[in-house]
């Protein structure tokens, strides 16, 4: 079996020799161990740097596409790679590399296809009390979303297997984290969390400017995942809840307007009452086309996975640059594969 721990980077240079210098070459379990770096546009010497550090494969980007991009596509190269199990790690050292034999052990035994490190976010001494309600808030909120029991959601140390690594599909261009929860959750894959241990913070986060903006984008995510999976919930409610208002209120109008002998005006009550069975009535349709979408994009999603499945049989290689070897050249046993994204 071959486990391919990747790591995705944007301008990493200065902390990347202490991530790989703590990422095992041996893990239980597991015949080969390979480091996949996936530099995402750095500006910096990262890919240079982990050529030096002995990284085995390097996906590079010729511009900043995001951390959701360059999570699918280490995950797409892995696959391409042979990995049988994919370990996904932060460049910034974040997580304690010594606990990725406890992250794959639940995959290892038959009993999850995929793994979430849990960094006890309650109890985080480098997280302030107002990150911490966040996260756990967070958290709670993609547990019910992705009816799963991780409690740690926006932690980026995981473990898939090949399977549940085909079938993940991230559309954001954010984060990975959440969607791909959301994703497993409804997809029936497995999860299961395990507790691990992380490392003293080594800079700020690059992933967000402050808290807040971290909070919309990810609320908006939550969002957006959720209508994808569950439309005709995000939308019929609501409808229900308009209707019922408006037809109160052209209900209160019709009653006094029948009861009473003498004109009743209330015409306010019926203009307000009909706005809001119209919007109810839009939402109703905008369930049913947002439900039938859902309907081909699951058509879509199985099309994806069979057309994966074909590539790995066919054995299909990801792109090789020609920047340092010829292109008849193969990739020797000590030389870093370096995949460019066009």
């Amino acid at each position: 079996m071959k486990l391919i721990i990747q790591i995705p980077c944007l301008n990493e240079a200065d902390v990347l020799p202490q991530t790989l210098a703590d990422l095992p070459r041996e893990v239980a379990g597991f015949d080969e161990v390979e480091w996949l770096v996936i530099d995402d546009g750095s500006t910096d010497e990262t890919a240079a740097v982990a050529r030096q550090h002995g990284v085995d494969h390097i996906v590079r980007f010729n511009s900043h596409k995001g951390l959701a991009v360059a999570f699918q596509a280490g995950i797409d190269a892995s696959l391409k790679l042979g990995a049988d199990v994919i370990v996904n790690t932060d460049a910034d050292n974040q997580y304690n590399a010594d606990d990725i034999p406890t992250l794959v052990e639940p995959i290892l035994s038959g009993n999850a296809d995929m793994v979430v490190g849990d960094r006890r976010v309650g109890s985080h001494e480098e997280f302030s009390r107002t990150k911490r309600v966040l996260q756990l808030w967070g958290s709670w909120v993609v547990r019910r979303a992705s009816e799963t029991d991780v409690p740690d959601a926006t932690s980026g140390f995981r473990a898939y297997t090949k399977e549940a690594a085909i079938r993940l599909n991230v559309v954001s261009r954010f984060t990975y984290t959440l969607e791909t929860l959301i994703q497993a959750g409804k997809s029936d894959v497995a999860v299961a969390h395990v507790p691990i241990r992380t490392n003293r913070q080594t800079r700020p986060s690059r992933l967000f400017k402050s808290m807040w903006q971290y909070v919309r984008r990810s609320v908006a995510t939550i969002l957006r995942i959720w209508t994808m999976y569950e439309p005709l919930a995000v939308f019929v409610w609501p409808a229900v809840i308009f209707g019922l208002a408006g037809g109160a209120l052209v209900g209160r109008f019709f009653w006094y307007y029948f009861t009473s002998p003498q004109p009743t005006g209330r015409v306010q009550s019926l203009v307000i009452g009909a706005a809001l069975l119209i919007v109810g009535f839009m939402l109703f349709l905008l369930g049913i086309l947002a439900d039938l979408l859902r309907a081909n994009r699951v058509l879509l999603e199985r099309t994806l996975y069979r057309v994966r499945h074909v590539e790995l049989t066919l054995g299909v290689q990801p792109h090789t640059s020609t920047e340092d070897k010829a292109p008849t050249d193969e990739p020797s046993v000590n030389e870093p594969l370096d995949i460019r994204s066009h």
